[in-house]
Formats: structure tokens, C-alpha cells, sequence
């Protein structure tokens, strides 16, 4: 609004100049206009600076106020043709008024203009009335094409039941605040909101129901956000919103009190400040997973991602600490044969009450908490150190697959680390793969890309992990930091009941060939999906056919006890 706005008035300003060198105007004639155009274009340099910052209802005084020096600057013209030329100028106001305000407002404005114009018009006797009308008539025209047209542009980005912007049009606001955060360094906060058990409003009272409290929740939210946040409906019960201007905590302490406005209504909402070169997937996914540890910690509770307080944090920390967080390994078998050439170590943790703890909980709590560096070290090494020794019945140091988060590699000295733990535990470089989320490898990461670099320089592999369920497009495959390349489990799933699928994965599978890239297939449980897999030239294969995370003892006795000799891992020992 601010910037049409300004726009709509520099041009004006920039018209009442080029009417002062009008063969016609006289000295006193060319004067006034000229101080006209220097006051509007003073108001466009007010509108560009301040204008979005103002309130919606601030609008109303500028577009007001542009139709009075109109129809001041048409009585001053000193002819007839500088008079319909100023009066032309109108048709801004027309198209502000129409484009800013509700269709009753937006008429009232332009019926003010019109005719304060159209007196002037007549004032100046030269113009007949028939003229005046005529333009009065473009200029309605032209406010209500405008209009029609940017109603049907912003519907693609409204949700239709609640009038917020739906997932596209927080997506655009999100980029767009998110570029313009990192050049003016000025903080950005965005927040998930899902509402706890919707599911059963639906269930018992009916859908129209559920549509009444989504309804609700918008208004109520709308009404006391601050005129720079952005609301918007992400998809079924869950809301997302962008707070410009505001830190993480302030951004906290904001939701909840509009949260407790809802007590019929159970809220759960994740909160995270943008960092520094953080790009605009990875800020929404650590809102998600302040979301989730509200979810974990009961419902109807508020988290700030990398907030303290987390008792989950703290047991977590505590058995870090201890020593009882424990890596599990799962195999990775070579196609077409099935030897076991490799392995992924997995965290895994019993909490002394709760029992085991989902590892995409703890993980999640890991990353908010910033003990993430603690738990992948203590992967890291304990796997180098475990597996050092162990050797393919062909002799060869097994492979190693460590995940790595992208905390850690936007850290500067994460390269550094690795190198050490290699150095210590003797574990060759070529035989460990980093394996890292897609959209770590974004543009939008330059540290984690140059961390990638770093530890590929020592010949550290890199695996891009869950392959398909990112953003990073398919034209970027051949400037990824990346050796291989491991499909999302939901690809296998359905590449035997879906054709298209299977040939979505078997012309990725061939692009990734021809890149030089390996590719893993995860998530095989069938002998058909191995089947299918194979067919399609994967490289590699892994999934609960070959074996569950277990103990490392426990995988190596449970390969032998199947009596396939040629899948068995051995330890190397002394000569």
C-alpha cells in the first residue's frame, strides 16, 4: 500500500513540474503549481519512508488529502488544458482508493474526489460539462477494472473460509520479509499455531462447526497482531505467522497472551527468531520443531526454539553426560549382490521414566536446546571408534554413515571436529558419509556448503539424506557438495503400486548415474521392492529386509546366525 502509494504521488509531483514549462502558464499560475508539485512530492518521499509502518487506517488521510490538491491544483491551472491534465491526475486516487479499502469506503473516496474535481473543472470555465463528466466516467471505469482485477489476483493467495493468506501468499511474505531481514539486519520471528484435537470438533459437531472456530481464531488473531505481522492459514488447522521488527521472545510473550484469549480452544505454537544467512526452509522447520516440543511437553503450551527451560532438554543433557545415550546400527547392502558394505549409526535413548524416547523427539529437543552438537559428537565418535576395526568378508573397511544437523555445519569449526575424531579413533576419511537433510545444500546455507567443501576436500563423503522431501530443485544436482544420493523412503513405498512414481524414481535414478552420483534406495522391506530397486540401477539399498538399528553386537551376531556368509562383517583382528 505504502509503496503504490508513493508511487501514485512522486509520478503526480513529477507531472505539476513538467505543467510549470506549459507555453501558457503565466508567472503566478506557474508558481503555484510548482509549490503544488513540491508538496506532493514531499508527500511521496514521506509515504516511501513511512508509509508501512502506518496502520490500514492511516491510508484513508493520504488518499483524502490527494484528492484535495487535485482539485486545488486544477483551480490554479491556468488554462484549460493544464486543467483536464491535473484532473486526469485523479485517476490515482481513484485506483489507491479501490485498491486500498472496502468497496462502501472506496466509493465514498472517489465520489469526494470526483466531484471536488469536477468544480473545479467547471470553475474554470473553459471546460464544458459534458468533458468534465466524460473523464469523471474513465476515471470510475478505471477504479473499478483495478479493483475487479486485484480481487482476482490476491484470491490465489487468500484462503477463502478464513480471508488470510493461504500457504502461497505467507510463502511469497516470507521471502520477501526474509531478504529484506538479512540486509537491514532487523529481526523476523515466525510462529506455527496448530489448534490441539480439531479433529474432534469436526467429528462431533461438524465440519461447519470446525469452520466457525478457524473463523474465530483469524478474527480474534487479526485483530490484535500489529499492522506488520502476517497471518495466515498454512493448511487445515494449522496457522503460521510472520512478525517483522520483533525478536523471540517478544514474539513469545505475544502469542501466548493471544493464545489465552482462546480457553474453549487448546493451542500449541512453536516460535523461532531468523538467524544470520539462515535461509527461509530452515527457519520455518525450527518453528516447527518449537511446535512439536510443545506438542511433546502436553499441548496448549508455547515454544521458543533454542529457549531454556526444557526439562526433556535437561534429561537429555544429563544422559549425554552419562554416557546413556546409545548408537544403533542399521546395514547398507551393495545391488545387485546384497553384501552388507556399509552401515548408518542412529542415536537411541531410554529415558530412566518415560522409557524410550522417539528419536525424531529427541533429536527435535536436541536442536532447541542446542545440545545438538553434544549429541552428534558423541555419535560421531562413538561409532568411529566402534567401527574402526570392522572389515566386509572382503576385507574392506566397512562404510560409515553419520547424520549431521545443520546447526552443526553452519558452525565454522564443524569441519575441524570431524577431521579430529578421524584422527583419533584412526577411521579412514573415504569411508565415512556425512549424510545431511536436501535443503541444507541450498544457496540460501553458504557455511554448511563450505563446511561440506571442507570435509570433501579430505575426502569425507557427503549423502544427501531423505532425497525428495525438500525444496532443492532437480537442476541443482550437478553443483551439490554431494557424492550420493539417498531417496526418501516414500518413493519405495510406492514404486510398486504407483507406474508414474516408478518412473519418477527410474529417471532419477538415471540422472543421478549419469551426475557420477550414487544413489541409496531407503526404506526396502519387500522382496518385491528390492526387486524393483534393483531394476532401476540403484547402488545401494537399505531398510528393515536387511536388518533393524541395533547394537553393533547384536547386528553382527544376528547376520551371521542367518547363515549368509556372504553378508557377514568381521572384526579385524591384530596380527
Amino acid at each position: 500500500m505504502a509503496r503504490v502509494l508513493a508511487t501514485f504521488y512522486v509520478a503526480a509531483g513529477v507531472a505539476g513540474m513538467l505543467a510549470v514549462f506549459g507555453p501558457d502558464a503565466g508567472p503566478e499560475g506557474r508558481w503555484a503549481i510548482f509549490g503544488l508539485a513540491i508538496v506532493v512530492l514531499a508527500c511521496g518521499a514521506v509515504a516511501f519512508r513511512w508509509g508501512p509502518h502506518w496502520p490500514r487506517r492511516v491510508f484513508h488521510w493520504p488518499v483524502a488529502s490527494a484528492a484535495g490538491l487535485v482539485a486545488v491544483a486544477v483551480t490554479v491551472s491556468p488554462d484549460a488544458a493544464t486543467a483536464m491534465a491535473a484532473a486526469s491526475i485523479m485517476a490515482f486516487v481513484a485506483v489507491d482508493a479501490c485498491f486500498f479499502f472496502s468497496l462502501p469506503l472506496a466509493w465514498l473516496h472517489m465520489a469526494f474526489g470526483i466531484s471536488a474535481v469536477t468544480a473545479a473543472l467547471l470553475a474554470q470555465g473553459d471546460v464544458p460539462a459534458s468533458i468534465a463528466l466524460g473523464l469523471d466516467a474513465i476515471i470510475v471505469a478505471l477504479g473499478t477494472v483495478v479493483r475487479g482485477l486485484v480481487i482476482r489476483a490476491s484470491s490465489a493467495s487468500r484462503d477463502p473460509l478464513t480471508g488470510l493468506a493461504n500457504r502461497r501468499g505467507f510463502d511469497d511474505a516470507l521471502h520477501e520479509l526474509r531478504t529484506a531481514s538479512s540486509r537491514t539486519g532487523e529481526a523476523l520471528s515466525a510462529a506455527l499455531i496448530d489448534l490441539d484435537h480439531f479433529k474432534q470438533i469436526n467429528d462431533t459437531a461438524g465440519h461447519e462447526a470446525g469452520d466457525r472456530v478457524l473463523c474465530r481464531i483469524a478474527d480474534v488473531w487479526r485483530r490484535e497482531l500489529p499492522p506488520s505481522a502476517v497471518f495466515a492459514r498454512h493448511g487445515g488447522d494449522e496457522f503460521a505467522l510472520l512478525l517483522p521488527g520483533v525478536g523471540g521472545d517478544e514474539a513469545l510473550n505475544l502469542v501466548r497472551r493471544i493464545a489465552e484469549e482462546h480457553p474453549e480452544i487448546g493451542i500449541s505454537c512453536g516460535v523461532a527468531e531468523h538467524r544470520p544467512g539462515e535461509g527461509a526452509a530452515e527457519l520455518m522447520r525450527r518453528a516447527d520443531r518449537a511446535l512439536y516440543d510443545a506438542k511433546a511437553a502436553g499441548r496448549g503450551r508455547c515454544e521458543l526454539e533454542g529457549g531454556n527451560g526444557s526439562a526433556l532438554a535437561r534429561d537429555l543433557a544429563a544422559a549425554l553426560a552419562a554416557g546413556e545415550v546409545a548408537v544403533h546400527y542399521q546395514p547398507i547392502v551393495a545391488l545387485p549382490d546384497g553384501v552388507v558394505v556399509g552401515v548408518e549409526a542412529l542415536a537411541r535413548w531410554t529415558h530412566p521414566e518415560r522409557g524410550p524416547v522417539p528419536p525424531e523427539e529427541f533429536v527435535a529437543v536436541a536442536e532447541q536446546s542446542g545440545l545438538v552438537f553434544a549429541l552428534g559428537a558423541h555419535v560421531l565418535q562413538t561409532a568411529c571408534a566402534a567401527l574402526a576395526g570392522v572389515r566386509t568378508r572382503a576385507g574392506e573397511q566397512v562404510t560409515l554413515g553419520v547424520n549431521v544437523s545443520g546447526r552443526e555445519l553452519n558452525d565454522p569449526g564443524c569441519a575441524q571436529r570431524v577431521q579430529d575424531v578421524l584422527a583419533a579413533t584412526g577411521f579412514p576419511a573415504r569411508h565415512l558419509a556425512l549424510e545431511v537433510i536436501e535443503s541444507m545444500l541450498e544457496g540460501e546455507s553458504p557455511a554448511a556448503v563450505a563446511t561440506l567443501h571442507a570435509l570433501r576436500a579430505v575426502g569425507v563423503v557427503v549423502s544427501i539424506d531423505d532425497f525428495g522431501t525438500g525444496y532443492s530443485s532437480l537442476s541443482r544436482l550437478d553443483t551439490l557438495p554431494a557424492d550420493v544420493l539417498k531417496l526418501d523412503r516414500s518413493f519405495v513405498e510406492t514404486v510398486s503400486s504407483s507406474p508414474r512414481r516408478a518412473q519418477m524414481l527410474q529417471s532419477l535414478v538415471t540422472m543421478c548415474r549419469g551426475l557420477g552420483l550414487d544413489v541409496v534406495a531407503e526404506g526396502v522391506e519387500t522382496a518385491e521392492q528390492e526387486a524393483a530397486v534393483r531394476a532401476m540401477g540403484c547402488t545401494f539399498a537399505q531398510g528393515w529386509r536387511y536388518g533393524r538399528p541395533v547394537p553393533l553386537p547384536d547386528l553382527l551376531a544376528g547376520l551371521r546366525a542367518g547363515h549368509a556368509d556372504h553378508l557377514l562383517l568381521q572384526v579385524a583382528r591384530p596380527a
